[in-house]
């Protein structure tokens, strides 16, 4: 890989204000080269060109330092993570978190193990499960000060799978798309529907920041809800019910 080839990735990153070292830099290279050599025997990207994946992946997955300061060493889960989004990206970027990735597809945890491994990162840990199991009592509930999600799903879903895992006092972060605000004339924004299952599960919405990503069209949403108090013992419900029945 040609040191031309991140001019682009590197003008992106000094918009973010974020700084990395060379090491770094071979971190995120050789994260590119793996996904792209895996993706060629089983799904794990439609997004395989260079810059595309710098941009889109990459710089989108580090574009949480607009609403939260990752400069610290936070406890971090990334819920539905498939092949490592916004996790790994962040960890690269950001080597003192302490991350955890989460996936329900066995073979997508197993490539994430081996980049963990290749890329020799430290304080993290790949699993293989359900967002709904793990979030149970005597596993990793109220666990961390941070989870984030890049995972397509309604925001009242995805509130209960990922607030579970939040201690009181911690975030979890919802990377959305442009639509998450739209509103027409008789439909709810999704954030408005979302408002009173995320009080059920012991958050508020604290802030929406709506932006395009560094030099593109790309347009991002990062939803911030924080923890108020423990989320109630019921939830998240059984697998796929927050889907079919939101609160």
């Amino acid at each position: 890989m040609k040191a031309e080839n991140l001019t682009q990735f590197k003008k992106d990153l000094e918009e973010l204000h974020i700084v990395l070292s060379d090491v770094q830099f071979d971190q995120f290279l050789t994260y590119y080269e793996m996904l792209v050599e895996k993706n060629k025997v089983m799904n794990l990207t439609a997004i395989t060109e260079f810059d595309e994946v710098m941009k889109k992946h990459f710089i989108d997955s580090l574009s949480l330092v607009h609403v939260c300061d990752i400069n610290e060493n936070l406890s971090v889960i990334d819920v539905g993570t498939g092949a490592g989004f916004p996790g790994v990206p962040l960890k690269i970027a950001f080597p003192g978190l302490k991350l955890t990735l989460l996936d329900s597809l066995n073979k997508r945890v197993g490539f994430l193990q081996e980049v963990i491994e290749t890329l020799g990162l430290t304080d993290t840990e790949a699993i293989h499960g359900r967002a709904e199991d793990f979030a149970k009592p005597g596993k990793l509930r109220e666990s961390f000060d941070l989870c984030v999600s890049r995972a397509v799903a309604n925001l009242s879903a995805l509130s209960e799978y990922c607030l579970a895992y939040v201690k009181v006092g911690g975030k979890f972060i919802s990377y959305k798309s442009e639509k998450v605000t739209v509103e027409s004339q008789n439909k709810k924004t999704e954030i408005m529907e979302a408002q009173h299952a995320i009080s059920v599960l012991g958050g508020k919405v604290t802030e929406q920041k709506g932006f395009t990503l560094p030099f593109s069209d790309i347009y991002r949403n990062l939803v911030v809800i924080e923890k108020c108090r423990p989320t109630p013992k019921q939830y998240p419900r059984k697998a796929g019910t927050a889907n079919k029945k939101p609160l």
